[in-house]
């Protein structure tokens, strides 16, 4: 089996949870975890899941993460089983009206990533999933990590 985690990380945030997916399935076979931009197009070959991960920032995944996602073709993931996942503030550490208007509208990161993932053909197999930091800079609440740990599972049991 061939998983490959894609993430980007501004904060640190969002690299500790692609870490910790990649960790958790490491028994599982040939598991990579790479940084959007340092990603090399040949690792997207012969995959079985692709996970992908970003920081919500301005209620969508970095620029980064969208470019990539643009940047494959339209059944590139054809056959792939697929994850999205990001970083985020939870309502209550946000603590504002506006915002929480604002996330009703526009959502987190991980939707638009899961949806684009859809899009390119791959076979959504959990829901996206959002994993919470302290503040904006973080660092992750307090069983956040194990629960991305356990989430990962999930995507290979499914």
């Amino acid at each position: 089996m061939k998983v490959l985690v894609v993430y980007d990380s501004v904060y640190g945030n969002t690299e500790q949870v692609a870490f910790a997916i990649s960790n958790s399935l490491s028994s599982e076979g040939n598991i990579e975890k790479v940084r959007v931009k340092e990603l090399n197009i040949e690792q997207l070959q012969g995959l079985d899941y692709l996970i992908v991960g970003s920081p919500t920032h301005a209620f969508k995944p970095t620029k980064a993460i969208r470019t990539f996602l643009k940047s494959m073709s339209k059944n590139g993931l054809r056959g792939v089983k697929v994850a999205a996942f990001d970083t985020r503030i939870s309502k209550d550490e946000a603590n504002s009206v506006a915002f929480n208007f604002l996330e009703k509208i526009f959502g987190y990161a991980a939707k638009p990533i899961a949806d684009r993932l859809r899009k390119k053909g791959g076979t959504l197999i959990v829901p996206p999933e959002g994993f919470f930091v302290n503040d904006t800079e973080g660092p992750m609440k307090d069983g956040e990590i194990e629960r991305a740990e356990s989430w990962a599972k999930q995507i290979i049991k499914s």
